[in-house]
């Protein structure tokens, strides 16, 4: 398996890191090291595995304001990356992307720009220019964070037919018809689901039965669960619920969330109580029951993946440097520190695929 490493590249790091990681022992060993691209802070893998794209989170890009990214071929025997081309994001410090499941388009979400934008894959794994933007609206009750739209992520469901766009700045999940021939997004029936006023919606992820989705809210640290409707893309809160401890009262704010392969646990990251929480899903309902916190061993854990196989999980600290393997208990989805920790700098997000052993 590999692991790759989007960093910010404004102190020690050099730009996106590979590991190797041991199936049996979680243990990372570095690869290699692609240097010279500026704060690769979010990327994705398309469908194959052949490519790898990562949003350059900047705020001027050839002289205009706004961010890019940059789309790599993976080198199918070393899992090294060959840089292929750059294209603006049409927004300010993109922070999130993904790729349709065609492996034909690229959805990017700009956080300063409060914008999501689209933009096509050539044939070679390059990229074009852009074939759609929306620009998000309004603003919420957090005069610091909430001053205006500041789009989060943006995520497809299964059957490629609807996006979700987390948007920090005005505490709704838009809702958005994807059309993957052409490469646009319309407005669904339901245009958005809101959260509550000063939550800060940050990243969503389904549950592998598409019946139920997750947001995890950066400002208030809380997961909202929702049900979804697979015909018609529309949401329905159904629980929200806290990733903090009961009294604890210290800053922080989450960052991450995916759902276990097995569809039986739900993970998020706190930064500043620094911690992994778990949670159980019902897999009727899809409501989630507290099970506990485990230390992430770092500071800010902004980043996590789980491997496919459900093993692993690797928690990636930013402030300190670091990316702590922990092993999943398959039967009650507990975390177990394994003792190993790599150092590397300031990781913020990571990417795991098997897809470069496989014969050209």
């Amino acid at each position: 398996m590999l692991v790759f490493v989007g960093t910010y590249t404004t102190g020690k790091s050099e730009g996106i890191y590979l590991y190797r990681m041991n199936l049996s022992s979680g243990e990372l060993k570095h690869i290699a090291t692609t240097r010279g691209v500026v704060n690769p802070s979010f990327l994705t893998l398309d469908p194959t595995g052949r490519y790898l794209y990562a949003v350059n989170e900047i705020t001027d890009f050839g002289g205009k304001p706004g961010g890019a990214v940059s789309a790599f071929a993976i080198n199918r025997k070393t899992g090294e990356l060959q840089f292929l081309n750059q294209q603006p994001s049409l927004g300010s410090a993109p922070c999130y992307v993904t790729v349709d499941r065609t492996g034909r388009f690229l959805l990017v979400a700009n956080y300063g720009g409060g914008n999501v934008s689209v933009i096509p894959i050539e044939r070679d794994g390059g990229l074009g220019g852009a074939t759609d933007v929306d620009q998000h609206q309004e603003s919420s009750v957090n005069r610091d964070r909430q001053d205006g739209p500041h789009a989060h992520s943006i995520v497809l469901d299964q059957a490629n037919r609807f996006a979700y766009s987390c948007d920090l700045g005005t505490d709704k999940i838009m809702i958005y018809r994807f059309d993957s021939k052409k490469g646009k997004l319309t407005a669904n029936q339901q245009p958005w689901a809101q959260v509550k006023p000063g939550a800060g919606p940050r990243h969503f992820t389904f549950h592998p039965d598409s019946k139920s989705a997750y947001v995890i809210n950066e400002l208030d640290s809380t997961v909202t669960a929702f049900r979804c409707d697979s015909a018609s893309g529309t949401l329905e809160e159904t629980q929200t619920v806290r990733t903090l401890p009961e009294g604890f009262s210290e800053m922080n704010s989450t960052a991450d969330i995916h759902v276990a392969p097995s569809g039986k646990f739900l993970y998020g990251s706190n930064r500043g109580h620094n911690s992994i929480v778990v949670f159980e899903i019902d897999n009727r309902t899809g409501k989630l029951r507290f099970i506990e916190h485990v230390a992430t061993g770092g500071r800010t854990p902004r980043n996590f993946a789980i491997d496919p196989t459900g093993t692993f999980l690797l928690a990636a600290n930013q402030a300190s440097d670091t990316i702590v393997t922990f092993r999943i208990e398959a039967g009650t989805g507990r975390l177990k520190p394994t003792g190993y920790v790599t150092s590397v700098p300031s990781p913020v997000c990571l990417k795991l695929t098997s897809s470069f052993l496989l014969p050209a």
